[in-house]
């Protein structure tokens, strides 16, 4: 067999590079940030770096002075606290950070590339695995977690999936399912997000071990790892037991459950060989058991993690983050070109079954199933997108390489014709519905595009807001009234506080912010007071104030402040920065 083609993988690693570079560069020199998580991680870390403690992982600037609990993992943390660490001396701290920030996602995304083409070369081939890595730097749904500043958390779980995906590709079950059960530990005391495939990948191993008993270590290794990874990363990172009991993250039931599972699954695993319907039912009491004890400890883990979420903030705040609802929420066009990645992902695993025998098909069949359970968990969440690209970056990757032939060895002129566009349909499906959008016309597109006219995106506001906050540092340390997306970008460049931001587990505070700038001046004024905020802000030309002021009519606080007509208890403030980033002193009442 030929070498895996590690110099091929790092080439289409620096067109990547180059690629997103060439998208972002403005964005990238004047350090605008892809979005609020990624600047309020910054934020987490900078606390972390001075001095904060390891298992506090409360953020008191927002909603002061109690704070809110912040539901992300330390994990994430690690390497970026020590990368700026390292190089703070060399560079100082604010260049240390915009480094990290830019590199610390590109060798990510080196680090899935190598481990995906590894997976494709070992099982279809040297082109194969060329093609696979180019699958994902032209798959945008991929492509665009990996951006330079991008440090939020979903590269990391990508790179989990990824792993566990190469792990289960090994000749030995216990190394093979120790390492899969690892990554996905990691994964999930991440984010929830990745738990489908924690439960994908454990049916898989448990269809192994009912084929063949002998396989029964694959499952065995996997769950024990699992549970381990999870057990020690969460004493590691939020104390046992925990000052506090959430469930949107990994938390003493979730612990409880997969220590019960893997515990009974060795159990299982020492008895002889059992009839398949024995071994099922000994699973599923096994199943009951962690079930039951979820139930015992904390009934809240059976409920969705937002489904607790005040209806203000449910219907005004969450049913706007689209990446976080079902495909069918989506706009037609972008909810097109997930559906036609997805098909061409199956539909390429499907003729890999076809053309394939003995093990590798049985190998092929669960590579199915998996990126089947990928594709349900998309439809649910649409950002889980990134996971069917990385999973169908492999079989996709085969039929380009297939459909590339065809154009010098295909059997007949039309063949060899149509190959070139059978070729770009699989590396860029989503183009074929860019492309019928644009010929028969897109209402969705169209109306997008006209609200785009007068609405920003928050990274391409003229507020600047990675900058032109820390303006608002002038001023002494004070607690902001201002829009949930902005929040962060204050807390980042100034030393003040803000009532609420875009982060779930503030809900009450967020709830505030929103009934403040949707009702009308005098109800806004005793929940502005209420939180004894001694400024407000608003970015004109981004979409949220806009989006409240249409909830809350032209006498809201929202409408009067987009049109210049604020409340008399507020006072202009010229800081000096852009105009679309106005501030207003609080005249509180005597």
């Amino acid at each position: 067999m030929d070498k895996h083609p590690v110099g091929w993988v790092l080439l289409i690693w620096a067109l990547g590079i180059a690629l997103l570079t060439a998208l972002a560069f403005s964005y990238i020199v004047e350090r605008r940030f892809p979005g609020p998580d990624d600047v309020l991680r910054l934020v987490q870390v900078r606390d972390l770096i001075g001095g904060q403690n390891w298992f506090d992982l409360q953020q008191y600037r927002i909603n002061p002075p109690d704070g809110v609990a912040m539901h992300w993992s330390r994990l994430v943390d690690i390497p970026l606290a020590l990368a700026i660490l390292a190089l703070t001396p060399l560079v100082g701290v604010g260049m240390a950070e915009w480094i990290v920030a830019l590199l610390v996602p590109l060798f990510i995304l080196l680090a899935i590339l190598m481990v995906v083409s590894r997976l494709a070369w070992r099982l279809l081939g040297r082109n194969e695995a060329v093609m696979a890595a180019i699958v994902l730097i032209l798959w945008s749904s991929f492509l665009m977690q990996m951006q330079p500043l991008r440090i939020d958390h979903h590269s990391w779980q990508i790179l989990s999936v990824a792993v566990a995906v190469w792990a289960i590709s090994w000749r030995k079950p216990v190394s093979g399912g120790a390492v899969a059960g690892f990554s996905m530990g990691l994964g999930v005391m991440i984010s929830l997000e990745v738990l489908p495939l924690v439960a994908g990948f454990g049916l898989i191993l448990a269809l192994r071990w009912m084929k063949d008993h002998r396989n029964r270590m694959w499952l065995t290794s996997y769950m024990q790892a699992l549970a381990l990874t999870i057990f020690i990363a969460f004493a590691g990172t939020r104390g046992l037991p925990g000052p506090s009991l959430f469930c949107d993250t990994i938390s003493i039931p979730h612990v409880g459950f997969f220590v019960i599972a893997a515990l009974g699954t060795g159990a299982i695993a020492t008895l002889p060989r059992l009839p398949l319907i024995m071994l099922a039912l000994l699973f599923a009491i096994v199943g009951a058991l962690g079930v039951g004890f979820v139930a015992f400890t904390e009934t809240q883990c059976f409920t969705a993690p937002f489904g607790v979420l005040d209806p203000l903030v449910r219907d005004h705040w969450y049913s706007n983050v689209m990446e976080g609802m079902p495909i069918w929420r989506q706009e037609t066009a972008e909810a097109l070109r997930g559906g036609m990645q997805m098909l061409v992902g199956l539909g390429s695993c499907l003729a890999l079954i076809l053309r394939k025998r003995d093990w590798l098909r049985s190998w092929w069949i669960e590579y199915f199933l998996l990126l089947l359970i990928a594709c349900l968990a998309c439809v649910a969440t649409f950002r889980s997108l990134y996971f069917v690209a990385v999973i169908a970056a492999v079989p996709t990757g085969w039929a380009a390489s297939r459909a590339i032939g065809l154009i010098r060895n295909g059997s007949s002129l039309p063949i060899r014709a149509a190959a070139p566009l059978l070729a770009y349909y699989i590396l860029l499906p989503g183009g074929i519905v860019t492309i019928g959008a644009e010929v028969f016309g897109s209402e969705d597109s169209q109306s997008l595009a006209s609200a785009e006219d007068d609405i920003l995106q928050l990274r391409e506001s003229a507020c600047d807001l990675g900058r032109s906050t820390s303006g608002l540092a002038a001023l002494p340390p004070a607690t902001i009234f201002a829009p949930l997306d902005v929040g962060p970008f204050i807390l980042l460049n100034t030393p003040h506080s803000v009532v609420a931001s875009g982060h779930h587990r503030a809900n009450l505070a967020m709830r505030d912010v929103i009934a403040g700038l949707i009702s009308k001046p005098d109800e806004s004024r005793r929940l502005v007071e209420r939180h004894r905020a001694d400024y407000v802000i608003i970015c004109t030309d981004i979409a949220e104030p806009h989006v409240l002021a249409s909830v809350g009519g032209d006498e809201s606080l929202a409408a009067r402040l987009l049109s210049d007509r604020p409340p008399a208890w507020l006072e202009r403030v010229d800081l000096g920065t852009p105009d679309a980033l106005q501030v207003w002193r609080v005249n509180r009442q005597p």
